[in-house]
């Protein structure tokens, strides 16, 4: 059987170009092998602030790649080049705003800049989509919040079964009958 994919995606101008190192990207891989037991390959993309851009890569882990979870860091923010969250929204037949509502509401215990972050999620196809902010911080906090809903989630659409470490988080799953 084959291991489940995951996208990350690194949203951002000046890393795309070599200007500035990627910490988002490797901050969401880490917390992924942390989080984990299920052995997954990590599709890692870093791209410029281009909404075309953006929802063409979206599109293709979907689509082509078949991650069952994409995680975009960067770029949701209010200034005039954060838009992954308009290009997520663009490309995703459902929007998962609870998503959201509660990375924003564990941030805001930490920082009073959390309520300018437009974090979203939503849904391609088989694929879970989540765009955080781009601290490591906050990356790992965000995921902290979301991450026990995400393999129920990857269940009820139809992808493969993922296991966490108890150790970090426990995954919700409702009883069976």
């Amino acid at each position: 059987m084959s291991k489940p994919k995951i996208g990350i995606v690194t949203v951002s101008d000046r890393a795309s170009r070599g200007e500035y190192e990627d910490l988002g990207g490797p901050a969401i891989f880490d917390y992924l092998q942390t989080v984990l037991v299920t052995p997954f390959e990590p599709r890692v993309v870093v791209i410029p602030d281009e909404q075309s851009l953006i929802e063409a890569e979206l599109c293709r882990l979907a689509d082509e790649e078949l991650c069952s979870l994409i995680i975009t860091t960067g770029g949701t923010g209010p200034a005039a080049r954060d838009i992954t969250p308009e290009a997520t929204e663009a490309i995703c037949q459902k929007m998962m705003p609870g998503f959201g509502e509660l990375m924003r509401k564990v941030s805001l215990d930490k920082v009073p800049t959390a309520i300018l972050s437009r974090q979203t999620a939503g849904i391609r196809n088989g694929s879970l989509i989540i765009n955080l902010p781009g601290k490591p911080k906050a990356i790992a906090e965000c995921l902290d919040a979301v991450f026990p809903a995400v393999p129920y989630c990857i269940d009820l659409l139809g992808g493969p079964y993922w296991e966490t470490n108890p150790d970090h988080l426990i995954a919700f799953r409702p009883k069976q009958k």
